[in-house]
């Protein structure tokens, strides 16, 4: 059984209650953990207030760099044992674990190299005034993880938080947080103080909105549905806490006749499966020339068809979905489709070797979907690429920008002019032209527009986010 992690030290629930981890891949329970409380979110926010005012905020800055350096090497050290942990618990075929694994060591890695580095301006005055502004931490941060990615978001928010001299608060996702309690656990071994991060497990209308409502948190970062993002600001904005929301894309993929097919094709099956789809920047609409679209549609679909589905152990090109409720969001999503008579290109196979108690979906190819049908609207936060094809590119960018949300977006074309034309006019946080993700890219800053949330995380830029700049004003004649 877990507990939850505090001050450096296993703590049981005030609540005396647990919940069932389930592996996706049986559907099937293996653990416990711990069934948080308001109580228990005071108690670390408590922890946290206490280690800021005594030990954290005291640490020479590069002295913060060197404990997040050491985490890193624990992270690297303890890599395949994390990866294991999150293969299991979300779900995750071997290598897409291992990556994530090895993208918290590479974040915790970057943070640690930015602690001191993080300067402020002097400013030009009048005669007589000298005028500076530091950059200071918020203190106590409050960050809710979801469970599609926990090592990697947690790195990308936390990592920031803690180089900019905050202390932490994690509430992860119930379905999915064994990692990240291994994760602070490390962290203790590698000498940080008890009380600079803290593992609050439990539901999210009762841990998470304590979190988001507790007045010792100065700053909330939250990853997760438009929905309850609305929830988290609202619960904020009673206390003008601070917000760093990332809430999720319907991204497209958009390809001009003259892309090099060769080189997207991959790139496209990539960005839906990966992680069984459950990716807020997944490219989930393919945008295509009408000049290629028949031609193209079969170079996909033909793809589709090779791909498996699996056990997670089995490491196949994709895994279960998290949980049974998730299965059946996606299967909804294809009968809405099928009543509608949107027509299926390809599906990929689910193995032969999945347990029929998994969370499995196939891979699945819908074409001319309506830019209104929902199929285009929404997330489905599964493998289901929809398709439709444009004329020209002011019918591409309509087609683009018609969602509510502004996450990233792939743009696929030789012609240097277009790809300048198509970036600026496409509503995105994140552009990318003949690639998608740009591997990652931990320096990267990330965030999105309209309902994808507000605010950055990732590179540098999320480090002003975690801090609040002071002006300082000094007239000395």
């Amino acid at each position: 059984m877990q507990l939850h992690y505090i001050a450096n030290a296993g703590v049981a629930s005030a609540s005396g209650r647990t919940i069932a981890v389930i592996d996706p891949s049986d559907g099937q329970p293996y653990d416990e953990i711990q069934r948080g409380t308001a109580e228990d979110i005071d108690a670390a926010v408590r922890a946290a207030q206490q280690c800021y005012d005594t030990v954290w905020r005291k640490l020479a800055p590069a002295e913060r760099g060197r404990l997040l350096q050491r985490l890193s090497a624990k992270i690297t050290e303890h890599a395949e044992e994390l990866a294991a942990i999150e293969q299991r618990d979300c779900g995750k075929p071997t290598r897409q674990a291992r990556a994530d694994a090895a993208a918290l060591a590479r974040y915790f890695e970057f943070y640690a190299g930015a602690c001191d580095k993080l300067h402020g301006e002097t400013i030009p005055y009048q005669d007589g005034f000298s005028v500076l502004t530091w950059r200071e931490p918020h203190g106590v941060t409050g960050h809710i993880v979801p469970w599609n990615y926990p090592m990697q978001i947690f790195g990308r928010c936390v990592g920031a938080a803690l180089a900019a001299g905050n202390v932490c608060v994690v509430k992860p996702a119930e379905d999915a947080c064994l990692s990240l309690l291994r994760v602070a656990q490390l962290a203790a071994e590698a000498g940080f103080p008890a009380g600079a991060l803290n593992i609050v497990t439990g539901y999210g209308h009762e841990v998470g909105d304590a979190l988001a409502r507790h007045p010792g948190i100065h700053h909330i970062s939250f990853t997760g549905s438009p929905k309850v993002g609305t929830l988290i600001q609202q619960a904020a904005a009673e206390r003008h806490c601070p917000v760093t929301l990332e809430l999720g894309g319907k991204s497209p993929q958009i390809i001009f006749a003259d892309a090099d097919l060769d080189a997207a094709v991959p790139v496209v099956i990539n960005a839906i499966v990966q992680n069984a789809g459950q990716t807020c920047s997944a490219g989930s609409r393919v945008l295509i020339d009408s000049l290629i679209y028949e031609p193209l549609l079969e170079r996909l679909g033909q793809a589709f068809e090779k791909l498996r589905v699996g056990p997670a152990a089995m490491d196949l090109d994709v895994g279960p979905l998290i949980r049974q409720t998730q299965q059946q969001r996606v299967w909804d999503f294809l009968s809405d489709a099928q009543v509608a008579g949107i027509p299926m290109v390809a599906q990929g196979v689910v193995v032969d070797e999945a347990p029929e108690t998994g969370y499995y979906q196939a891979p699945t190819l819908l074409r001319d979907v309506p830019v209104g049908h929902r199929l285009a609207q929404e997330e489905v936060f599964g493998p289901v690429l929809s398709a439709m094809a444009f004329q020209d590119e002011d019918h591409a960018v309509e087609l683009a920008n018609a969602t509510q949300f502004g996450l990233v977006a792939g743009i696929w074309t030789r012609d240097g002019a277009r790809q300048f034309r198509m970036a600026r006019r496409v509503a995105s946080g994140q552009v990318f032209i003949n690639n998608y993700g740009a591997g990652g890219g931990v320096e990267l800053p990330f965030g999105g527009v309209k309902s994808s949330g507000h605010g950055r995380e990732k590179g540098f830029e999320a480090l002003y986010g975690f801090t609040t700049l002071k002006t300082v004003a000094i007239r000395h004649g």
